[in-house]
Order: structure tokens, then sequence, then C-alpha cells
């Protein structure tokens, strides 16, 4: 058993995720310059396979809809980061729509410590921020769903894509992908 883990199980005794009380191991979450059991999560073998495809695990990640409340930050970090992963589902959504993170752990989920942050910016070049709000400044034709996301709809707690013209967000009960460049941030 490694340092890390013995010192993640004085913090807790079953998986920091589901609550499993087998398999446990540490799970560093990124970035961190080494092994800090305030960067790291305590996982069962099911957490940690799942990490590898979460849509794979999506019934068992039902449990970060609780998870994601931790007092722990980077029991937060990673419920936020899976969640964002599988947020095409309904009950990941809604999670995300409800969850909130201050701004130091919000910074943290959104920088995997794997590649530049990019920047998002609405029509005006005012840089959206993941759970902003926007509206539409165009009527939207919206393809698969047969309906029309009017002018002026507001859409709230949109979610970054990681790519700069895009962003995810809930217009007549379906998520959808809009382009930056028919929104305007409010506030």
């Amino acid at each position: 058993m490694s340092d890390l883990t013995s010192a993640l199980l004085e913090r807790s005794t079953v998986c920091e995720l589901c609550g499993a009380d087998d398999g446990l191991d540490a799970v560093l979450v990124l970035p961190t310059d080494g092994e800090d059991a305030d960067r790291a999560v305590l996982a069962c073998t099911t957490c940690r396979d799942g990490l590898e495809d979460p849509a794979a695990a999506s019934a068992h990640f039902r449990c970060l809809t609780g998870s994601i409340w931790s007092e722990t930050g980077a029991v937060q970090v990673l419920s936020w980061r899976l969640l964002h992963q599988l947020r095409s589902e309904t009950w990941a959504a809604d999670a995300l729509d409800g969850a909130w993170l201050d701004d130091d752990r919000r910074r943290w989920a959104e920088d995997d410590g794997l590649g530049d942050v990019v920047v998002t910016k609405d029509s005006n070049g005012t840089v959206l921020e993941e759970g902003d709000s926007v509206t539409l400044i165009k009527d939207l034709d919206v393809k698969g769903a047969n309906f029309t996301a009017k002018r002026g709809t507001m859409v709230k707690n949109i979610h970054l894509t990681g790519n700069a013209d895009l962003v995810e967000g809930r217009v007549g009960g379906s998520v959808i992908v809009l382009r930056t460049e028919f929104l305007k941030r409010q506030g």
C-alpha cells in the first residue's frame, strides 16, 4: 500500500465517489506536483476502471450526484469532470446544473493539466465561463429536434466544450450545442 493510499484511508474508509469499501486505491486529480492527499481521491476498482471510459460506466457513475457535494476538493473536482464527460445523460446534466464549485475549484476542474485553456467568447467578444447565462441573438433551427430556438431565448448554466466556437446549453428541455457567434452573455 502506498503512502498516499494510507493517507487517504485516514480521511475515508470507503470509495469517496461511490461508497464501496473494497479494492480501494489512490487516484491523483491533475494537475499536481506530486503525491498530495489534497490532490487525490480514494476510489474503488469499479470507479478507477470507469475513469478510462466514463460512458461505459454511466450507470455506476450515478453516484456522482452525491459526491459532487463532497467537502473534499479533489472529490468534488473529479466528480465535476466525470459529470461533465457524461453531460449528454439527462441525470448528469441535471447534476451539473445544480452543482456549485467555488472559483478555485472550478478553475482546477477545468484545468486537467493536459493542455492549454481554451478561451470561449460570445458574439461581442465577451469571455464566456462555465455556468454563464447567454441569450440567443438569432432564431436557430435545431437540427434533429424539429424546433426553432427563438431570438431572445435565455440559456442558463452553459457548459464549455473545449472548442472556442461551441457551448452546450439546455433549450426547450434538450441539451444542444450552440455556436458562440449567435450568443450574447448576460450580466
